[in-house]
């Protein structure tokens, strides 16, 4: 899918460029200035500790909010008339309304490198528009792909944090996403691994009908296809197998987890819910009815599912066995469903009707933390920082 021609920056809240990423080694230093430090960002502040930060949306009034779960204050950031769905990569969170899809940088993100991590903060801005709703973002610090019911968009993730919207490629595909530092794209039933460019580098035997729900874990690329899970993993040497579903199973919308871990939840065709674990390629069902969000919060920490009676539920992910179980925690009933997002400390469950979000320490039985009572309604809602 071509990049949009639209207008693709919007005033920014911010002035300076964001380039995210980490140096090397000492860059050489101006005649009167000191060595840039290791891990410089240039217009960012780098942390001791993640940034979480949840983004939230009003549809009626198309508010976007930044809540700071610290300072638990909720900050204006932007407006998306008719904000309908939101995804994120971890820093850009991608708002679809009545004109398109408005590209939100929170101004918060990780850059892992492996033996460690920077932690950065800055300033959040609008970055601009782009054509097309309904998207799910997939990134890494290269790349982020927008998936749509009509193809893939790539995005330049440089572009991004200077402010400005570019192709990283122009991929024909059903579902495309970056891994080890190419792109997966899988289109017509066949799976091929590309270059950042687009160019093709190889095809694999292994082949993908209906492909949906992409997701990158650490053990992992996955891809729901008819008859499996598709697991695409290696450096250099990629790999692709297929993880049958169990009986009469399929995954109905997307995988739901705590970013880069390898368990996945899902809901099931037959209304259930599936959890894949990647390391042992396995699936397990869950005994629950009437779900409405799932989300795996790690390997080995528990799956949590929020029910129709709006009482949230948490489940051993290798064994399926029911662990906690809340009293009804957000009032169910018209306009947008509730949804989960999860870090490494905390759950948040959003309650639109309630106008509030819910935290939930989901290590110590579900306990309800706190409760941030918001004035309006958190319709979408996504978790950046990571």
């Amino acid at each position: 899918m071509p990049l949009p021609t639209r207008a693709r920056a919007a005033a920014a809240l911010a002035g300076c460029a964001l380039l995210a990423g980490c140096s090397s080694g000492p860059e050489a230093p101006a005649a009167d200035a000191s060595p840039t430090p290791h891990g410089f960002v240039e217009g960012a502040e780098e942390t001791a500790e993640a940034q979480w930060r949840l983004v939230v949306a009003e549809a009626a009034t198309g508010e976007v909010r930044l809540l700071d779960p610290v300072t638990e204050e909720a900050v204006a950031i932007g407006s998306v008339p008719g904000a309908a769905a939101a995804t994120t990569d971890g820093r850009f969170v991608y708002v679809s309304g009545d004109a398109g899809t408005t590209v939100v940088d929170s101004g918060v993100w990780t850059v892992d490198h492996g033996d460690h991590v920077h932690y950065y903060r800055a300033e959040p801005r609008s970055v601009g528009e782009i054509d097309g709703t309904g998207y799910t973002a997939v990134g890494d610090p290269a790349v982020t792909v927008l998936n749509a019911a009509d193809g893939a968009l790539p995005l330049d993730r440089a572009s991004l944090e200077s402010g400005a919207i570019e192709p990283a490629a122009t991929v024909g595909a059903q579902v495309v996403l970056p891994y080890d530092q190419r792109l997966l794209a899988v289109g017509d039933g066949a799976v091929r691994v590309l270059g950042r460019d687009g160019t093709e580098e190889a095809e694999f035997a292994e082949t993908c009908a209906d492909p949906h729900a992409p997701a990158v874990t650490r053990r992992g690329a996955v891809i729901a296809c008819a008859d499996g899970a598709l697991l695409v993993s290696g450096e250099g040497g990629l790999t692709a197998e297929k993880i049958p579903y169990p009986a009469g199973g399929g995954v109905d919308g997307g995988f739901h987890h705590r970013a880069g871990a390898a368990v996945l939840a899902a809901t099931g065709d037959d209304g259930g819910v599936l959890v894949l674990d990647v390391k042992g390629r396995k699936w397990t069902a869950l005994d629950v009815a009437d779900p409405v969000a799932v989300v795996a919060t790690g390997e080995d920490t528990p799956v949590l599912v929020l029910t129709g009676d709006g009482a949230l539920s948490s489940f051993d992910p290798a064994t399926g066995a029911p662990l906690a179980r809340t009293e009804p925690i957000v009032a169910l009933g018209g306009g947008a469903a509730p949804a989960i997002q999860v870090d490494t400390a905390r759950a948040y469950v959003s309650d639109p009707n309630g106008g509030a979000v819910h935290e939930i320490d989901y290590r110590d039985d579900l306990r309800l933390a706190r409760t941030f009572d918001l004035g309006f309604r958190p319709d979408l809602m996504v978790e950046t920082g990571w």
